[in-house]
């Protein structure tokens, strides 16, 4: 069975574009680390080290923007590269799951 086809990527410039994957970087990591989804705390202290590294790579990716003169983020054109690229799932495992049964 083949997976469904993902929607295309919205044009975006090179330095959007590692802004995007830079971003789903930490979301991945905070992800990892939240308490209410983990199961060891070898995984969240390995996803606490790694944010970081991540964490300064998004930072250069938004300097890299600014000084090119890209001053404004596109915020649709920016959500819809985020949705092609699974980021409501990625982003949800940062929030607290719900309460079982309810």
């Amino acid at each position: 069975m083949l997976p469904p086809e993902l929607p295309p990527l919205p044009a975006l410039t090179r330095a959007e574009a590692e802004f995007v994957d830079r971003y789903l970087a930490v979301l991945d990591q905070v992800g990892r680390i939240n308490p209410a989804r983990g199961s060891d705390t070898y995984g969240a202290l390995r996803a606490a080290q790694a944010l970081a590294s991540h964490a300064a790579a998004l930072r250069d990716a938004l300097a890299l923007m600014h000084e090119r003169g890209e001053a404004q983020i596109h915020a649709a054109t920016l959500a819809r590269a985020l949705r092609a690229l699974d980021g409501e799932r990625r982003a949800g495992r940062v929030a607290v799951p719900p309460t079982p049964g309810s």
